[in-house]
């Protein structure tokens, strides 16, 4: 047989460290024995950001725009130790951040579910989607850290010069300011696409923040996804007998660890990002966990929701063996390879998506899997491998199938 054609290139976004190293295996053993790879390459990689001043990220960003659909491999975001151990010009910012930001993409993680590993929350029958707002709060902010006596104020100047100042704090000594924004149009999409994911999948739609502490900012989250719920989308949630439900995020966090799963938890960002890690690690392991950035319109960038696996590379780079999970990983490459058919009605190429996920499944069923893992199996007696060798495993299920 030959390869599969694909008629549109897939954005295609390189990484660091582990995870540059199981972006290549991928592809070489997974991917291109069966599939005539069309892709715009950029490399995200910490070193080629550093050389082109980070530009290749907003570049990346922008093919996506243009294609459609991004796939994106782990990227390191710089701290003060690696600004000394890659000798950077400067600390470049959060890549995801940025390619979000271009994008207004909501993310959308979900648990790559298999038999023989139970979650670890007893309750737990059906996977937790989670749903991130990727625009602003934390991640957007800008912070002061002031060493002396002083008046911290809010200000707020209007294009017709009109002012308003809100007193934020004042300081008798040293302290820390964080200033955070959002914006009417990305909350609304946001909401818009949350709605649509909950009713394509038909489960419920969960959204939580702390309006009763944040009277304007949480607040203002509350106030539109009601608006837009009422307006838009309530008709169709109670046709399809789903349910939309608000509720404060310390009520959420009680409820989901009581509840059997099965329904999307939408967040704001920063919540988003601390609660996809505990529903993954509850489930089994981060890097079970798929997440794709979804903007509304209707652009797709598929990754991994885990890092680059840092101590990982260090040992691989000793030539020493590691066990790193490559699932997640290569989720992100049958995510994106399935949306690329969807949008060329190009039937060969989802099937294949379908194909390779089937094998990673089979594979693991079969015991066959990396030390994350091994511990959480249950009824099948564990065989524990090597990075390397779940690979192969992988690829050798994958060529008889």
């Amino acid at each position: 047989m030959g390869l599969i054609n694909m008629k549109t290139p897939l954005v295609e976004m390189d990484g660091d460290e582990m995870t540059r190293i199981l972006w290549q295996w991928i592809k070489e053993q997974l991917i291109c024995p069966y599939v005539d790879l069309n892709v715009e390459y950029y490399d995200l990689g910490l070193p080629n950001r550093d050389v082109n001043n980070d530009r290749v990220t907003v570049d990346s960003a922008k093919a996506i725009m243009t294609y459609g659909v991004g796939v994106k491999c782990a990227t390191i975001t710089p701290n003060i130790q690696r600004v000394e151990e890659y000798g950077l010009k400067e600390m470049w910012k959060s890549p995801n951040a940025t390619i979000r930001g271009i994008l207004d993409g909501t993310v959308f993680r979900s648990p790559v579910l298999i038999d023989c590993i139970k979650p670890a929350v007893r309750a737990w029958q059906k996977p937790i989607h989670i749903a991130r707002h990727a625009y602003g709060d934390v991640y957007g902010a800008v912070e002061q850290r002031v060493t002396a006596p002083g008046r911290a104020e809010l200000v707020f100047t209007e294009t017709n010069g009109g002012e308003t100042r809100t007193l934020i704090h004042d300081f008798k000594g040293a302290g820390v300011l964080q200033a955070m924004h959002n914006r009417d149009d990305s909350i609304l999409s946001f909401a818009h696409v949350c709605f649509k994911y909950a009713l394509d999948r038909k489960i419920d739609l969960w959204f939580s923040t702390k309006d009763t502490i944040s009277k304007q900012y949480d607040q203002t989250f509350k106030i539109l996804f009601q608006e837009v719920y009422e307006k838009h989308y309530k008709a169709d949630f109670e046709k399809a007998g789903i349910e939309y439900f608000y509720t404060l995020i310390d009520d959420a966090v009680a409820r989901v660890i009581r509840s059997k799963g099965g329904f999307l938890w939408a967040c704001k960002n920063y919540d988003g990002d601390v609660m996809s890690d505990m529903v993954s690690t509850a489930f089994g392991s981060l890097a079970m966990m798929t997440s794709v950035l979804q903007s509304p319109d209707g652009h797709y960038e598929y990754e991994a929701a885990h890092g680059t696996v840092t101590q990982h590379y260090y040992r691989h780079k000793r030539g020493e063996e590691t066990s790193t999970n490559p699932i997640a990983t290569i989720f992100a490459w049958t995510g994106a390879l399935r949306k690329r058919g969807e949008l060329d009605q190009n039937q060969p190429l989802q099937d294949f998506a379908d194909k390779l996920e089937k094998a990673c499944l089979d594979t693991l069923e079969a015991g066959i899997m990396t030390k994350d893992l091994v511990g959480l199996c249950e009824g099948v007696t564990p065989t524990p491998v090597s990075s390397k060798g779940m690979m192969d495993a992988i690829a050798k299920r994958l060529a008889g199938m």
